[in-house]
């Protein structure tokens, strides 16, 4: 081992040791210390290698959030093996394809008829463990001892399934000293302490909650987990954990001004940005660079989260603010030459945070490092006083209550419906959630569907949070080439609010 080197399970013994009386997780009933954390995931880990997990083995966890993610993935760290919390909101048929695609030795699952479902489907054997006493059990069983692998910090150690800008998502690797870095920047622009306490009450199958989780575990502070996110339950864990951070953005934050109206819980332990009169008066408004810039930035799951930070740029000219400290960035033309400020180009980055590429995916790993950078895919451009704007993917991309949808992924389900000649898909404004999805069928001839069973179809095949919620029926699709034509679509149809316009 190098006395230069740093991973996760380092991180966790530095804290079993720095930290014996610190409280590390709670989850309902459960509430571990470091020192008990550290010892369940050794115990975990000694179980996990006894099923052949060891350096590059996958483990899957299928289910809501839990402190078993946090627990499962401290221990794939110490036997250099790799954790995929998998978005559990997903229909049969895409979890048959996580477990096809990633191939896991073993998973760890919550019980749903989807899970049931692609448990019966998938081609790849796997050890499945259910949570709860199985789990706890299965653990127990386990050497209480650190195990003795040799664990380098560049090893993945975690995948995140990147929506599909194609029709096919794909797991993104993050390796311990990404993550760690990422880690250091979060810390740093939130300007988290010593007590820094966490709700993560938002998807961990999601960057955006994982990487303020990772943060929290690196400073040595307590993640409280939720299964999921519901108003009441939040406020009430807020005021009982004294959280100060959470995962929560518009929506979200004015359904609890809803739960708490007449002020039940206290929330004033919770330090974020300001939102409106009723919420800034329930918590403690933060001036850190993160929340006095409303917790902008750019991002993406391969970066680690957050590459640039609107907290490093007040005032600046752009609205994705500077870059993290930890990387470069430069905007790129096709050709892989540097545009001039003001012009609009490809983002594109390297440094501490990059995400070392995609599971078993050779041929998008080599595009998308062309010529020494990570190709983010968004467009963007570099104002002249040096921030970064944020234009929009190169590929369109759907926004919905803070998740991306990409039409590729939807149309390719439309079009699995036998009565559909051709689709496209578009985002229609929405003001409560900033665009809903709209489809736009072409029927083969004598064919016919209403638009209640696309939405069910579409249902059925993938998330239902990217169905369609508005249905219209074509005689065509206008083409630009071989793709739809989304400028006329958007012009026809209504489609705008798209992110970065």
């Amino acid at each position: 081992m190098s006395v230069h080197g740093l991973t996760l399970g380092d991180v966790l013994g530095e804290h079993r040791r720095g930290r014996p009386l610190g409280l590390a997780v709670v989850d309902a009933d459960v509430r571990l210390t470091y020192p008990r954390l550290d010892e369940r995931v050794n115990r975990l880990a000694n179980a996990l290698a006894a099923d052949g997990v060891g350096p590059g083995e996958r483990v899957l966890w299928l289910g809501r959030n839990s402190f078993r993610i946090l627990e499962l993935l401290l221990a794939a760290a110490r036997l250099g093996a790799i954790l995929c919390p998998a978005n559990w909101r997903q229909s049969a048929d895409e979890l048959t394809f996580v477990l096809d695609d990633l191939r896991p030795a073993v998973v760890v699952f919550e019980e749903s008829e989807a899970a049931m479902q692609a448990r019966a489907r998938a081609a790849a054997p796997a050890r499945w463990i259910a949570a709860g006493e199985e789990y706890e059990a299965y653990a127990a069983a386990g050497a209480p001892e650190e195990p003795t692998v040799a664990v380098t910090p560049d090893l993945p150690v975690l995948a995140l399934y990147t929506a599909a800008f194609d029709g096919r998502p794909a797991a993104a690797l993050l390796s311990h000293s990404a993550l760690i870095a990422h880690a250091m920047a979060m810390l740093h622009i939130r300007q988290m302490e010593d007590g820094f306490t966490y709700l993560d009450c938002g998807p961990l199958f999601h960057v955006g909650t994982m990487m303020f989780c990772l943060a929290t575990f690196q400073l040595g502070g307590t993640n409280v987990f939720t299964p999921a996110y519901d108003p009441k339950e939040v406020c009430r864990l807020i005021e009982a954990e004294r959280c100060t951070q959470a995962f929560l953005f518009g929506p979200m934050i004015d359904q609890l001004v809803e739960a708490n109206a007449g002020g039940t819980y206290d929330l004033s332990s919770l330090r974020f940005v300001a939102h409106s009169p009723e919420w800034d008066a329930m918590i403690t408004v933060d001036d850190s660079p993160w929340c006095a810039s409303t917790m902008g930035g750019y991002g993406q799951t391969e970066v680690g989260g957050m590459l640039t930070f609107l907290g490093l740029a007040p005032g600046g000219q752009g609205y994705a603010g500077r870059p993290s400290p930890l990387v470069h960035v430069r905007i790129l033309d096709p050709a892989g030459d540097e545009v001039p400020p003001g012009e609009t180009g490809e983002i594109c980055a390297r440094g501490a945070t990059m995400f070392g590429g995609y599971w078993n995916r050779p041929e998008l790993n080599a595009a998308k490092a062309a010529g020494g950078w990570h190709h983010t895919g968004d467009l963007g451009r570099r104002e002249p006083d040096g921030t970064i704007t944020f234009i929009g993917p190169r590929l369109r991309m759907i926004k919905s209550a803070n998740e991306n949808i990409y039409p590729a992924e939807v149309e390719r389900a439309l079009k699995e419906h036998e009565a559909v000649a051709d689709a496209a898909v578009i985002g229609v404004p929405d003001p409560e959630w900033g665009q809903n999805v709209k489809a736009i069928v072409v029927l083969k001839d004598g064919a016919s569907l209403t638009r209640e069973q696309v939405v069910e179809h579409v249902r059925s095949r993938i998330a239902s949070y990217k169905k369609p919620r508005h249905v219209e029926f074509a005689a065509s699709i206008p083409k630009k080439g071989y793709t739809p034509d989304y400028d006329a679509l958007d012009a026809a149809y209504g489609g705008g609010g798209y992110p970065g316009r």
